[in-house]
């Protein structure tokens, strides 16, 4: 059956991760016996966050952004891969299928009203079941950004 469906399709993984500029400097090894305990810094919003799309064997594309990735954005990001998914339907009549987790911003209210208008583009959404994300192959990915 997986012969069948090769050329068919177009798979992609969707994740976001993050990182901050500095390390916490009391990130360290404890003490047998002792709790560690590492403080948050104040300064919230310093995180940079990667959205990232990964084709396997093809590409890995990603956008970075200060702070969180809000519901606007999320939908800007998918409406350009939707652009991309109706160029290669029409080309080649593959559609294109984005593995996300189960993130809020992925099923925002914003978000789910343009999940049919992209299937017609050729764009389809496939979400993981919930707490699976070793499921979404792009997790083992990030190691190497």
């Amino acid at each position: 059956m997986w012969a069948q469906l090769v050329g068919l399709l177009c798979l992609k993984y969707l994740d976001e991760s993050g990182c901050y500029c500095t390390s916490p400097t009391d990130y360290t090894y404890g003490r047998r016996g002792e709790q560690k305990c590492i403080r948050q810094n104040r300064r919230r919003g310093r995180r940079i966050n990667i959205f990232g799309i990964w084709e396997p064997k093809v590409s890995f594309d990603y956008a970075l952004m200060l702070g969180t990735l809000k519901a606007p954005i999320y939908v800007q990001l998918m409406e350009c891969l939707a652009q991309i998914a109706a160029r290669r339907l029409l080309e080649t009549g593959q559609i294109t299928v984005i593995i996300h987790d189960n993130a809020s911003v992925d099923k925002s209210h914003l978000a789910r009203h343009q999940h049919q208008r992209w299937q017609q583009q050729g764009l389809y959404i496939f979400f993981l079941p919930p707490y699976r994300t070793h499921l979404n192959r792009i997790e083992d990915e990030w190691l190497h950004i």
